[in-house]
């Protein structure tokens, strides 16, 4: 499947810390009603049976709002549930092995931090990239901040979309203008809202501006 830089612009990561007052699944369906145009579900301390199962209830979710799945990382619960892309990170498996395992037609994403990482993700099968962290986040503490000149040099040299992750909310968004990316991936800024759809409908047109 061809990875559309269209639907990269608002990419909604989940994150559990946030599920209280609604469900997971609720958060998602709010960031969709909202206007994202991706989703990647991250789940990292479910146990694979659990994933699988909430993994396919998002999916059918997704799918009717039209809206590609992305998981995180699992490549074994991207395939059972029949998501659209998987993505891995620079310590998971190489691009070249999860397009062995996933074949043709499933997107594959991969986190880039250098133009070398990403050129080389690109090489081995990666059909968008996750570059950040492009502001200081919470989210990962172990990611050092990206020059904006290294987040215009890996737009640069790769010919797919690309996404910035890490740190990224309202007050800063627009920062990212000028970059050459082709959306924004956000976790806290849309699950830890208060109101997830109203605060996904102005994080869309914001991103809108940035492109």
């Amino acid at each position: 499947m061809k990875c559309d830089k269209q639907t990269m612009l608002l990419y909604a990561v989940t994150d559990r810390a946030w599920v209280g007052k609604q469900t997971l699944y609720e958060q998602v369906e709010s960031a969709l009603k909202g206007g994202a145009t991706c989703v990647q579900l991250r789940e990292k301390h479910l146990g694979d049976e659990d994933f699988l199962r909430e993994a396919i209830e998002i999916h059918a979710l997704c799918q009717r709002y039209g809206v590609p799945l992305f998981i995180n990382d699992n490549v074994e619960v991207a395939i059972q549930c029949h998501a659209e892309g998987v993505h891995v990170g620079q310590s998971d498996m190489e691009a070249a092995q999860v397009r062995q395992r996933v074949g043709e037609d499933m997107m594959i994403g991969v986190s880039a931090h250098t133009v070398e990482e990403a050129r080389r993700a690109v090489a081995h099968g990666a059909d968008c990239l996750g570059v950040g962290a492009v502001f200081a986040t919470s989210t990962k503490t172990d990611v050092d901040v990206l020059p904006r000149q290294t987040l215009i040099d890996i737009c640069n040299a790769v010919d797919v979309p690309v996404v910035a992750i890490g740190g990224i909310h309202k007050e800063n968004i627009l920062q990212l203008k000028g970059t050459g990316v082709d959306g924004v991936a956000l976790v806290s800024a849309i699950f830890a809202a208060d109101d997830i759809e109203s605060e996904c409908k102005e994080l869309r047109k914001l991103s809108e501006q940035i492109i």
